[in-house]
């Protein structure tokens, strides 16, 4: 496996000579960054978070947020959407290697997931991970997904929707979790199915605009799935191993979090370098740095930064099956302090820089949208990060 420095280096180095200039023209036409996707092919990144067996990367849990953070301080929708790829291949490998299964189900996955990353590695496939559903309780956690799949000969045939479906159009396949449907009971979230559809099935469509105030180039449509067949081979965990992995790998969740964390740096660096007179269009030789009170500005823009940081290192370092309740706990006030404040950093970047940083032609206006839309983020919002941080300190497992 490449050093973790060695792949930082790699993504900066893309960050800035061609993610960076690019990045306006996705937004502003909302479409989707595909040449991104190629310079990341290219560069063997889709296989990043794939063990090395396999003929990936290596790249481990930890390793992957650090490289994340990076990828989101030149371009957050570019950050945001590779994270579903990555997340596909992590949740298959990873975590799901940490979960409890039978001899017989570790070498059903094993099987499986060695076809899925041989899509990858040899045929350059990207995965997306469809989520949320137009009832946001089932991303959350706390009802089936209304999406279901019933066991048929060979596979599955998979009915239901999908929205805010990230890399709509632009991915090979997609990572849909469905509720089992059993004949002889009601909808069940342990019987959550994790199945990866092909984007050109017959049955599966995409739908809507995605004409939205930040991530515009997610391409986040609508999907659409009337009995589409997927066949076993495509089985991203084994049978009630989601559900498994949601209870005991909580950190899986918070893949999210990485974009937003490079936000915040891209936006406190943009600010630096504004005020030092290095952006053009900027105050005329850093005159602004001068001002005490944006000295002051750029300092609590610099302690909410480092908190933040802390924190997401903190919990990132955590992670794995079974943590500690405090560890579980950190990883929600993590989640929260990086969505949070990425925006937070955003706002007085825009009030310090001043009026002319609010042009389109400037970087601050895209990263302040971009930044805003991490409090909408299932199934860990902030909402929710508060709700289980207060529940979950003052009740024990258990306790009504």
């Amino acid at each position: 496996m490449p050093a973790q420095d060695e792949l930082l280096a790699t993504v900066r180095w893309l960050g800035e000579e061609k993610f960076l200039g690019r990045a306006a023209g996705y937004d502003r036409e909302a479409r989707f960054p595909t040449e991104n996707y190629a310079d990341l092919r290219d560069a063997g990144f889709l296989g990043l978070v794939i063990p090395e067996r396999y003929g990936g990367l290596g790249a481990d849990y930890g390793s992957y947020m650090e490289i994340s953070a990076e990828l989101g301080r030149w371009c957050g929708a570019t950050a945001l959407t590779f994270n579903m790829h990555c997340a596909t291949m992590l949740w298959s490998s990873q975590m799901a290697d940490d979960l409890e299964m039978t001899a017989e189900q570790r070498d059903r996955h094993e099987a499986r997931r060695a076809g899925i990353y041989r899509k990858v590695i040899e045929g350059g496939a990207v995965f997306a991970q469809p989520f949320s559903e137009p009832n946001s309780a089932a991303a959350a956690g706390k009802v089936p997904f209304g999406t279901t799949a019933r066991k048929v000969e060979g596979g599955w045939l998979v009915n239901g929707a999908k929205h805010f479906a990230s890399l709509a159009g632009a991915a090979d396949y997609h990572g849909v979790l469905c509720t089992e449907a059993r004949e002889d009971g009601d909808a069940d979230v342990r019987d959550t199915i994790y199945l990866a559809v092909d984007g050109t099935a017959e049955g599966f469509s995409i739908s809507g605009d995605w004409d939205v105030l930040g991530m515009r180039a997610t391409s986040s449509n609508n999907l659409k799935l009337e009995d589409v067949f997927v066949a076993d081979d495509h089985q991203l965990m084994p049978r009630g191993k989601y559900y498994q992995a949601a209870l005991n790998w909580p950190h899986m969740f918070m893949t999210l979090c990485p974009t937003y964390m490079g936000i915040a740096q891209a936006a406190f660096d943009f600010t630096c370098q504004y005020l030092r007179g290095e952006i053009e269009g900027g105050p005329p030789a850093g005159s602004a740095r001068h001002s005490p009170a944006k000295q002051l500005a750029v300092a609590e823009m610099r302690i909410k930064l480092e908190q933040a940081r802390a924190l997401f290192q903190r919990a990132v370092a955590e992670a794995g099956v079974n943590p500690p309740k405090d560890a579980r706990l950190r990883a929600y006030a993590a989640q929260y302090t990086v969505m949070e404040y990425a925006n937070d950093i955003c706002r007085l970047a825009l009030r310090t820089c001043g009026g002319r940083a609010i042009f389109r032609s400037l970087r601050l206006e895209q990263l302040y949208r971009d930044s805003r839309c991490g409090a909408l983020m299932l199934p860990w919002t902030p909402e929710i990060c508060m709700e289980r941080l207060g529940r979950e300190s003052l009740f024990e497992a258990g306790e009504s």
